[in-house]
Parts: structure tokens; C-alpha cells; sequence
């Protein structure tokens, strides 16, 4: 079993509670979501890495689309895999 923890920091806790309410009602079986103050936090299980990936696509994903929705993070996104391609 593959488990990893993500967190997500906000200067406010109402940013915090916008990405919240955003993606919490696709937590599942693989994924629970939880606020802290400033913070929205993700912990996510998988059976194998290849799922654990996925996941965690989905989840950096739905962030991407709630802060840009929200308006918190504008401009470009940041190319965190190194391909050039904007994702």
C-alpha cells in the first residue's frame, strides 16, 4: 500500500476554505481531503505506484483548476515536469 500527503498553504484561511469547498466533494475511496487554518490537506492511498500517480494527477489537477476558477493564482502555470508543454 502506497500513501503520500499532500498540502496546500493559502495566505488566508478563506483561500484555504474556496479551494476547500472546490475540491473536497471528489474525495473517494483514494483520496480524503481535510482544512487546517491556511491549509488544505490531501492523503491519498493507492495499491501500486502507477494508481498512486493517478491520483495525485487528479488532485494537482482539481488544485489547478480551483485556484485558477477562484482567482488566487493567475498567470501561467508553473511547468513543475520539466516538458515545456504548461501543465
Amino acid at each position: 500500500m502506497y500513501r503520500l500527503s499532500i498540502a496546500a498553504e493559502y495566505g488566508s484561511p478563506e483561500e484555504a476554505m474556496t479551494v476547500y469547498s472546490a475540491v473536497s466533494p471528489d474525495d473517494d475511496s483514494y483520496v480524503s481531503s481535510t482544512l487546517e487554518g491556511c491549509t488544505v490537506r490531501f492523503d491519498i492511498t493507492a495499491n501500486d505506484a502507477g494508481s498512486m500517480r493517478s491520483a495525485m494527477d487528479d488532485v494537482m489537477s482539481c488544485l489547478k483548476v480551483a485556484e485558477a476558477a477562484s482567482g488566487i493564482v493567475t498567470g501561467p502555470a508553473a511547468d513543475l515536469d520539466g516538458d515545456s508543454l504548461g501543465e
